[in-house]
């Protein structure tokens, strides 16, 4: 549940990962609500717009998150830590799984150290619900669902949840995860391998065909980005038990019905290759939401078509 007597007015939050396309826009959220945001990347100032720099809450910082040391220093005198960065993509994370283990999930424990000696009250983890759950047993997929996922992306992401588990059992550090489905909007960009909808408009907008691996039946979950952002505010504020959140839209969409919906946007019919299917795509991924209505007080707000819109005129006037 949501506390009244809880505000994030005033207090201090450190973004691990906040030069993304999804960190932009939670320091964009924390400046809004009078935070002290410390934005750490390893690439800054990233999609952190020019105007936002210029905010005097927000302290630019860049670290690696392997560089435990630095973290360290970095989180003192903070309340809240959120924890967005990965260096990998599910698509490409099998190619290298040792990589993968060890940047993302040893980082992620020296987050979880960082954390611990600076006495942070709560920890938030952006997780992925797209991979962790792996093949669906049924679908909307919740909470409780098995995990059994079929890439590194998603192995590596499901031990940072357990070691976050651990570490609020062992050392009591409070922790949320939140399970993502596949966000998409402004900022997001149209030249990285992850992302079905800018993958799609991005060729759309350059009147090129879109390749789909399969038939178009694959059923994918998609969030826009002000959903996830709300989400976020809302997990930094609960005062309730649980710990584990799926955020998706709570109904998915068939590669083929999102072809239909880019098209009808744009006006014109996209033109379509089908190729054959990847080993790593998981066919069916629909999350269960109920769990984050009742306790987190969320749902999303956003439609599909709406949010690919503002996303196709944004994409259009820049």
């Amino acid at each position: 549940m949501l506390s009244a007597n809880i505000s994030l007015s005033g207090k201090s939050v450190v973004v691990v990962g906040a030069c993304g396309f999804i960190g932009s826009h939670v320091v964009d959220m924390l400046l809004a609500h009078d935070c002290k945001v410390t934005a750490i990347s390893r690439n800054t100032p990233g999609l952190i717009p020019p105007h936002v720099l210029e905010n005097k809450n927000i302290l630019l910082v860049n670290v690696d998150m392997r560089d435990k040391k630095s973290l360290i220093n970095t989180f003192q005198d903070s309340d809240i830590v959120i924890h967005l960065a990965s260096s990998s993509l599910p698509s490409t994370s099998n190619l290298d799984p040792q990589a993968d283990v060890e940047t993302n999930l040893i980082g992620s424990l020296n987050i979880f150290q960082a954390c611990l000696e600076n006495n942070v009250s709560r920890l938030i983890i952006v997780s992925s619900g797209g991979t962790v759950y792996g093949l669906p047993d049924s679908t909307p997929i919740n909470e409780n669902h098995s995990t059994n996922p079929i890439c590194s992306y998603g192995v590596v992401k499901l031990a940072i949840e357990k070691y976050a588990y651990l570490y609020q059992y062992l050392h009591n550090l409070n922790t949320i995860v939140l399970r993502l489905a596949n966000p998409y909007g402004e900022r997001q960009r149209l030249n990285l391998a992850q992302g079905v909808i800018p993958a799609f408009l991005s060729r759309a907008i350059n009147n090129q065909a879109v390749e789909i691996w399969g038939d178009g039946s694959t059923i994918r979950d998609f969030i826009y980005i002000s959903d996830v952002v709300d989400a976020i505010k809302l997990a930094c504020i609960f005062d309730g038990l649980e710990n584990t959140f799926n955020i998706g839209s709570g109904t998915g969409l068939t590669l083929n019905q999102l072809i239909n919906i880019i098209s009808e946007v744009q006006g014109n019919q996209l033109k379509v290759i089908y190729k054959m299917p990847r080993k790593f795509d998981v066919p069916t991924n629909v999350l269960s939401i109920e769990h984050a209505k009742k306790f987190l007080g969320w749902k999303p707000k956003i439609s599909a078509y709406d949010g690919i819109m503002k996303y196709y005129r944004y994409l259009k006037l820049n």
